[in-house]
């Protein structure tokens, strides 16, 4: 059925904050991968030009092994909720750009253990540095604020990682 010109004249006249968002107002899944978008634009800006830029997967992956040298793939992916060929993919990327280095695991001969270069190593400091000055994205969010919802995210995620990606 065709609108009439005074219907497409007030549709053409709204403003974003004037929108009904109907049920997605009241989903949290929405707002969760709107500011997913919103937060992944900031961080891609604020590491432009570095190795892990654009992407997901990369900065977790170049902390994990930092942190535990000699980690295993299958444990990077299970913390990232990837497969195997998608991590395979990060891993392939971050080795292409010297992050890090594989070898083959010590106890078993069909595992890779993973090492961060000094490459990687280097860009894990600056990388922290640059997620410290992230929660300007946040600023209107005072810190007891911004510590609940920290709080309550790391909670459904550690659920999540715990049933192996299932919903939470």
């Amino acid at each position: 059925m065709p609108h009439g010109s005074a219907e497409i004249a007030n549709a053409r006249a709204l403003k974003a904050e004037d929108i009904d968002l109907d049920i997605l107002d009241r989903t949290l899944n929405f707002f969760v991968r709107t500011i997913n978008i919103a937060v992944t634009r900031d961080l891609d800006r604020r590491l432009e030009g570095l190795d892990v830029a654009r992407g997901t997967g990369k900065i977790t992956t170049l902390f994990l092994v930092g942190n535990h040298p000699g980690i295993r793939p299958s444990v990077i992916a299970e913390v990232i909720l990837k497969d195997r060929s998608a991590m395979g993919r990060v891993l392939d990327d971050m080795e292409g750009h010297g992050l890090i280095r594989r070898e083959v695991a010590g106890d078993d001969s069909r595992a890779q253990a993973l090492f961060l270069t000094v490459k990687g190593e280097a860009l894990a400091i600056t990388v922290r540095a640059i997620l410290k000055e992230s929660r300007d994205f946040f600023a209107g969010t005072d810190d007891e604020e911004y510590a609940m919802l920290v709080e309550h995210l790391r909670r459904i995620y550690w659920r999540i990682v715990a049933n192996k990606g299932a919903s939470a």
